[in-house]
């Protein structure tokens, strides 16, 4: 029987911590062909999947009122990797794919572990059809989690589909 940790929320970051490791373990061995596998024509390659959590990841947190300052040294690469998935973007290699997916993690987590109750509190407006009208930090982190476990799920289907070793969950 697996006993719950009595906070919910260190349950479920626990969860995505682990989740981290899985995804950039999946990723790691690839090579250049296995990255630019894809379920179909008309679908993102392995490699391109996994720039776009990157750039997602970079651009929300990003977007959040002051929490750019407060990165410190990550300030300017953690700029850089928003523009991973744009339409123009780079093919990255798998080195570069692992540092992504590590800095932006390490960059968040950091960035999390400075924010105050009041951080946890602050609202602002969203401006997407898709967004709520007031975007907190915990709807920040809910949606950065489903679009981590959405897209690796891709990149499992896919792997699986060419006879890859996909993410062992």
């Amino acid at each position: 029987m697996m006993l719950l940790n009595k906070d919910p929320f260190l349950t479920i970051y626990q969860g995505w911590h682990d989740y981290q490791k899985i995804l950039t373990k999946a990723i790691a061995p690839l090579s250049a062909e296995q990255l630019s596998l894809r379920a179909s024509s008309d679908l993102r390659s392995v490699g391109e999947i996994a720039a776009h959590v990157i750039g997602v990841r970079a651009r929300w947190f990003r977007s959040i009122p002051g929490i750019y300052l407060q990165l410190g040294d990550f300030g300017d690469d953690f700029k850089a990797f928003g523009g991973w998935d744009s339409k123009s973007a780079t093919v990255r290699n798998v080195g570069e794919l692992v540092t992504g997916l590590e800095v932006t993690w390490t960059g968040m987590q950091q960035a999390i572990s400075r924010w105050t109750p009041q951080d946890w509190e602050q609202t602002w407006p969203g401006d997407d059809d898709d967004e709520p009208e007031a975007i907190t930090r915990a709807w920040v982190l809910w949606h950065l989690i489903e679009h981590d476990i959405y897209h690796g799920g891709q990149i499992s289907i896919t792997l699986q589909a060419h006879g890859v070793p996909a993410l062992e969950l």
